[in-house]
């Protein structure tokens, strides 16, 4: 099952997001993130990609199916969600490109797609006059009960891509964890990158 890559902005992006939506909940399911997916937290977590004119969605296509996808946008558009984060930081939020949610269905993983979104999105930063990327990636205890015995950390993953966790920086995110019967907060890495 091979896979098309393809940038979307604007228009294109705004046409992609309900699948997107639909993605994220599928696909966060999954250890780590357990999140017990809410269409109207999906519609109020992706409404910055509407917003934003300097957003992009890379998306991987199998036939004309949207089968994962990658979002990013300057990382002050989400400014209140990480001044506390950064706050004490040598970066500045304004200098940073912000790569949000990386999401592939499991069968058409292992063909690169996790590369091209990073790639792409660090091409569309750098086109913007960014120099730093960053995303962020939850924190979960080795010891939870949920941790899938054959979890492996994407963190070799990341560092090969030239990313590394910036010393911290944690935000926190709320959201329901499967089986949950209310939002918990999560503390969420920060990783950076120089472009």
């Amino acid at each position: 099952m091979s896979l098309r890559i393809a940038p979307l902005t604007g228009a294109d992006l705004e046409a992609a997001l309900d699948d997107v939506a639909r993605l994220r909940i599928s696909v966060f399911r999954d250890w780590p993130y357990l999140y017990d997916g809410d269409p109207g937290y999906e519609r109020r977590y992706l409404q910055v990609y509407r917003d934003s004119p300097a957003s992009i969605l890379v998306g991987a296509f199998s036939g004309d199916r949207l089968v994962g996808a990658a979002t990013g946008t300057p990382m002050a558009d989400h400014a209140d969600d990480f001044a506390a984060a950064f706050a004490g930081q040598p970066h500045e939020i304004a200098e940073i490109f912000y790569c949000a949610e990386s999401v592939l269905l499991p069968e058409f993983r292992g063909q690169g797609a996790g590369h091209a979104f990073f790639a792409q999105r660090e091409a569309h930063a750098r086109r913007l006059g960014y120099r730093k990327a960053a995303f962020c990636a939850v924190l979960r205890p080795d010891d939870h009960p949920a941790r899938p015995a054959a979890y492996r950390p994407l963190d070799g993953f990341w560092r090969g891509r030239g990313y590394a966790p910036l010393p911290g920086a944690i935000a926190q995110f709320a959201w329901k964890d499967l089986g949950a019967t209310e939002e918990t907060r999560k503390p969420m890495q920060f990783w950076l990158k120089e472009l």
